[in-house]
């Protein structure tokens, strides 16, 4: 947000923050995709003829809008549409299969679906009870008299955006936030990035998560400009830097890792970085650290959540200071605490517990199964404070370090994974009698899927076979590296696996 007296102070619908940045940046390229540009006047009126089209198929204020679509200007549009009608964008991802599809559908109850094609799941041919409308479908009229849209007033704490996130239990948990929540996640995001109408970012991971949100809110918030790309591929993203002038450089664990194992790496121009954040993951500090020597660009950690969208970052204005062992202190209304992992007392600095925090950027919950607004069934925030199950410390300056999880989510490139979800796959082959599913270290993805298998008396089953099973049913990130065949498998006398004995028998 580089003018402040340009951009809004109080919450305001997300819808606004467009029409902010057309009064201050009209002119300026606010999109870049292949070889086309959009300015933030085309860009709002693309909107506005998505709006129109929209609201012509029924969309209006408390319609859920499911989103399944890679990146594109049409994806903004529909973002920024659909909260304009306030109604709630619900993020479906296009790696998911149809069995996960039919969870997220049946928990969210979407009133309309927008796809583009490239999902892993033809939606309009399992769908037939409710509209599936195609994303390059919403931006045809293009005449002066296209028709003006709706403008209804938002409730600033109405329901605006759904993303999913898997909870212990099993299958993904829809996250809501409203106008109020983005809001504020977006505003800490800004100025977490330093970011300014000067920046250019881009965007090559796939944009149905929290962050590539965030990133989108945070570009228009602040009137930069953001290169999009329907997929990753290091050569066009790096080429890109050089051609556009990209200042903000995004990266997760294997994005990283492959930009330190460029073989040509020192043959592109990335001077006009002025850092690239790593995120999702813990920063590997022998990547980081080959990163800068081969191209003289800082790598800046950060920490997020879906539940609280942006939680700290090594402070942008202080590049002295960073730190690869440290997500670096919170914003100054985002308040953590560690709690004792057994009593939940709280604890003081440098003391390892649970993570917790509070914040207007807070979730209001999650979605309860009758697909209700406004419920929390695991209780994950107590008196205001949301349990992030990660465990770690804080310093007396405030400073995070994250040493481990409480959950037991598998973190598979930045996005989460279940165990009791690819638990269940498994267990569906007639051989497997009993399994557990855990995570190990892995380099280049930050976690591997490690599935540790009881076979039936007298059954075979091989290991690819297993893999495949679940690689046929779930979205490919939750693939199964690697089979381990026991005799048993280690629980508690509750039932409860003892994934920890697990993961340090792996490979002993």
């Amino acid at each position: 947000m580089p003018d402040a007296d340009d951009r809004p102070l109080e919450p305001v619908p997300l819808g606004a923050l467009l029409d902010a940045a057309v009064g201050a940046h009209a002119d300026d390229v606010a999109l870049r995709m292949d070889e086309s540009s959009w300015t933030y006047r085309e860009l709002a009126a693309m909107v506005d003829r998505t709006a129109v089209a929209l609201a012509g198929n029924g969309v209006t204020v408390g319609s859920r809008v499911g989103l399944s679509a890679g990146n594109s200007p049409e994806f903004v549009a529909t973002v920024f549409a659909t909260a304009r009608l306030g109604a709630t964008i619900v993020m479906i991802s296009t790696a998911w299969r149809e069995r996960e599809i039919g969870h997220a559908l049946g928990l969210t109850r979407p009133t309309h679906l927008v796809v583009d094609g490239s999902g892993a799941t033809d939606l309009a041919a399992i769908v037939t009870d409710r509209p599936v409308l195609d994303i390059a479908t919403l931006d045809r009229s293009r005449e002066a008299s296209a028709p003006t849209p709706p403008s209804p007033e938002i409730d600033i704490d109405s329901l605006a955006v759904m993303v999913f996130s898997s909870g212990t239990t099993g299958l993904p948990k829809a996250v809501q936030h409203t106008h109020r929540t983005m809001f504020h996640g977006t505003v800490h995001w800004v100025e977490a990035l330093g970011m300014t109408s000067a920046d250019r970012l881009q965007i090559a991971t796939p944009p149905f998560h929290i962050l590539g949100l965030l990133n989108l809110y945070a570009v228009v918030a602040a009137g930069a400009s953001a290169r999009l790309h329907r997929r990753f591929d290091l050569d066009t993203v790096l080429h890109a830097i050089e051609t556009d002038g990209i200042t903000i450089e995004m990266a997760v664990a294997p994005i990283a890792l492959a930009i330190a194992s460029h073989p040509d790496l020192e043959r592109f121009d990335l001077s006009t970085l002025r850092y690239i954040m790593w995120g999702a993951t813990p920063v590997t500090a022998s990547v980081a650290e080959t990163i800068t020597r081969r191209t003289g660009v800082r790598v800046m950690a950060a920490y997020g959540a879906s539940e609280l969208p942006f939680i700290s970052a090594n402070p942008v204005g202080r590049p002295a200071e960073w730190r690869l062992d440290s997500v670096g202190p919170p914003p100054a209304n985002v308040d953590v605490r560690v709690v004792d992992l057994d009593t939940g007392a709280v604890l003081g600095p440098d003391v390892a517990g649970e993570l917790q925090l509070r914040s207007p950027s807070l979730m209001i919950g999650y979605l309860t199964d009758d697909g209700n607004a406004g419920g929390d069934g695991d209780r994950s925030i107590v008196d205001g404070w949301y349990a992030t199950g990660d465990v770690g410390t804080v310093d007396e300056g405030g400073w995070i370090t994250i040493t481990d999880r409480v959950k037991e989510m598998i973190k598979v490139n930045g996005f989460q994974v279940a165990p009791a979800e690819v638990e269940g796959v498994l267990l569906g082959h007639a051989a497997v009698a009993d399994c557990a599913v855990y995570g190990v270290p892995d380099e280049r993805t930050g976690e591997a899927v490690v599935a540790a298998v009881v076979l039936r008396e007298g059954a075979a089953a091989d290991a690819d076979a297993l893999r495949a099973l679940v690689a046929e049913t779930l979205a490919s990130y939750k693939r199964v590296a690697e089979v381990v065949f026991v005799d048993q498998i280690p629980r508690l006398p509750s039932g409860k696996v003892l994934r920890r004995e697990l993961r340090a028998a792996h490979h002993v």
